[in-house]
């Protein structure tokens, strides 16, 4: 008897296969509780748009001037890194992230703290103003496990370098 073919299911990028929403669903409900769990665990909010990621990056580049050698080096690379997040806030919602950054940086410098991306004007606005938030240990937690990260990495390369 003549074997049946297997029944063959294309889904476009218009019309999604009932999988794919699915699964899109379970990811968007994991990210909500996991917002929540963040506020649970610590009840402060700070606002988003790249905003304290801006500001701390503004603060150790000042800092850095007035440190020599290798510290002031390291502290400098480091708000250079912080800056990326902005940059790839802008560059993924479709802005000229070199300008909007620069904006950004400008703005920081002038003291506007709250000053972040916001992608829906498509410019850099308070922040807070807008009620965008995030939760506090989003960014602790970034920033931690990012600098654990970099000691790891440089902990690796003095082990290398002295054998």
């Amino acid at each position: 008897a003549p074997r049946a073919r297997p029944r063959l299911r294309w889904a476009s990028p218009l019309h999604p296969s009932p999988q794919s929403f699915s699964r899109q669903a379970d990811r968007s409900i994991h990210d909500a509780l996991c917002v929540l769990r963040c506020l649970v665990k610590k009840r402060f909010l700070t606002p988003g748009g790249g905003a304290p990621e801006a500001e701390a990056s503004y603060r150790l580049a000042h800092w850095s001037n007035e440190l020599f050698g290798v510290q002031a080096f390291c502290i400098k690379l480091f708000a250079q890194a912080l800056e990326v997040v902005p940059y790839t806030l802008a560059e993924n919602a479709g802005l000229n992230a070199i300008n909007i950054v620069s904006e950004l940086r400008n703005k920081h410098a002038a003291g506007e703290k709250n000053a972040g991306i916001n992608v829906r004007k498509g410019a850099v606005t308070d922040i807070l103003e807008e009620n965008v938030v995030v939760p506090m240990l989003v960014y602790t937690s970034a920033i931690s496990l990012a600098t654990e990260c970099v000691r790891m990495i440089l902990k690796i390369d003095d082990i290398v370098m002295t054998r």
